[in-house]
């Protein structure tokens, strides 16, 4: 049984984690998201201060954006009151007179 067990753990493990897609001259300016942000693959100059030959690349820096949410998930809504609050006060209306 434990051998069993062990033999469908190790089968299952290469399928837990997938390779980005390879950034190559056909797909330079295509976006990804990976790791929850939106990159993009472009074309990185090399030089003797970095050490490494012109290539393309995946660009994943700070400044990227954030990947937009998925739109198969809804989210609470503002206006719905937390769960175990007796009291809610909702907005007011605007330019009305205060009671």
């Amino acid at each position: 049984m434990h051998r069993l067990a062990a033999l469908l753990l190790l089968l299952a493990l290469p399928a837990a984690a997938q390779a980005p897609p390879a950034c190559t001259r056909a797909r330079e300016g295509q976006v990804a998201c990976m790791a929850g942000k939106l990159c993009e693959c472009r074309f990185e100059r090399g030089g003797q201060l970095t050490g490494r030959p012109d290539h393309f690349a995946w660009d994943c820096g700070a400044l990227r954006p954030m990947c937009p949410p998925d739109p198969t998930i809804t989210q609470q809504q503002p206006w719905v009151p937390p769960v175990g609050v007796g009291v809610w006060v909702g907005p007011g209306r605007r330019g009305a007179p205060p009671p």
